[in-house]
């Protein structure tokens, strides 16, 4: 098929590309988006116009990435894409529904991404409730019941440490947090054997203080055999395994990708190993996956952006990790996909930089 030409249809992207972001998981999103948009104009675009990819780096500021939305507003585009940080797609979440443009969540997980239901906001990645309670499955099957975090003030960590506790409750199993604004990685440690915890999960920032109390941890005689748990997907990325080495094998995390990859999902893992030089993330594939579902949106009503945002009920797309389709889910405030596969998986000892599927939600 000839090359799409004329006049682009134009997308927004949000991403993280400096700190204080998350850089190299916003690198890894918009390889995703870059890739599926090429692959969109390769196939004729949207109805014989190119797609384009307008970026804005909103590197984990709110504030920026409002004004962002407010930018590409005027700009011209017919819808958003993309963000990887809860508390910044909720930022621009708030902003697109006010100015009735349509926005596809590639990868932030917050449950409440609007105050209010919306009918322009739709999301990929499985609410951090659902991810949580995998996650708290995972450490039920594997006996930890004592369990503890290490986190920060953030709506994001609390609402993480409060599905866990949920789940847990039930079944006898304690949560108790360790507050990183207080505590150096060796009080971490002291409180660890303090509280009998039998787990540790890092809900708090990366690189730091994540690194340091890994390596606190490891280090520390007295926690041999402690489990050490990051459910936000820390150790998918490679500035982990550079960080840590060896200490940052066999670290439990949440992946969204199936136990085995479509043939559309194989295919595309190449051509993204290819331009990360890296394996590819979920993250990249969730990325894919905005523009996937966005063109096809596009197509029908490529220029009517109410038209648009109607549409989310409608999308039935053939995606790298399975069947696209929105639906409204009890305590998710935005059209939602029920559910992208979960795994938990860990980067495995034996070879750090392949990983060990543990647990299938």
């Amino acid at each position: 098929m000839r090359r799409a030409d004329g006049p682009s249809v134009r997308i927004g992207a949000l991403v993280p590309l400096t700190r204080p972001g998350w850089a190299e998981a916003g690198r890894h999103l918009l390889a995703g988006l870059e890739l599926a948009v090429d692959d969109v104009n390769e196939a004729g675009g949207i109805a014989g116009r190119p797609l384009g990819l307008v970026v804005r780096d909103t590197a984990a500021d709110p504030r920026r990435a409002a004004a962002a939305v407010d930018e590409l507003a005027r700009l011209g585009v017919t819808a958003l894409a993309g963000e990887y940080h809860s508390v910044v797609a909720r930022a621009a979440a708030a902003r697109a529904d006010a100015l009735g443009l349509p926005f596809l969540c590639s990868s932030a997980v917050l449950d409440a991404l609007t105050e209010q239901p919306t009918e322009r906001v739709a999301r990929l990645a499985p609410a951090q409730s659902h991810g949580s309670r995998v996650y708290a499955d995972f450490l039920l099957g594997t006996g930890h019941r004592h369990i503890a975090v290490a986190t920060e003030p953030s709506v994001y960590w609390a609402s993480g440490t409060r599905i866990l506790g949920d789940r847990l409750a039930p079944h006898g199993g304690t949560v108790v947090e360790l507050d990183m604004r207080a505590l150096t990685p060796t009080a971490v440690c002291d409180a660890l054997v303090h509280h009998r915890a039998t787990a540790l999960l890092l809900l708090t920032g990366h690189p730091e203080p994540a690194v340091s109390i890994v390596g606190a941890v490891r280090r520390d005689r007295r926690l041999t055999g402690i489990m050490i748990g990051a459910p936000a997907g820390q150790p998918e990325f490679a500035t982990w395994e550079r960080a840590l080495g060896d200490d940052g094998v066999a670290v439990p995390f949440l992946r969204y990708l199936p136990e085995r990859l479509s043939a559309l999902g194989a295919r595309v893992g190449t051509a993204l190993r290819e331009r990360l030089a890296a394996a590819p993330s979920f993250v990249a594939f969730e990325g894919y996956d905005t523009v996937a579902v966005l063109a096809e949106v596009l197509r029908s009503h490529s220029a009517d952006r109410a038209r648009a945002a109607a549409l989310w009920p409608c999308v039935d797309v053939g995606g790298t990790r399975g069947r696209i389709r929105f639906s409204r889910t009890p305590g998710v405030s935005v059209w939602q996909w029920a559910w992208a596969p979960v795994q938990v998986v860990d980067r495995d000892p034996d070879d750090p930089d392949g990983f060990r599927i543990l647990h299938v939600g």
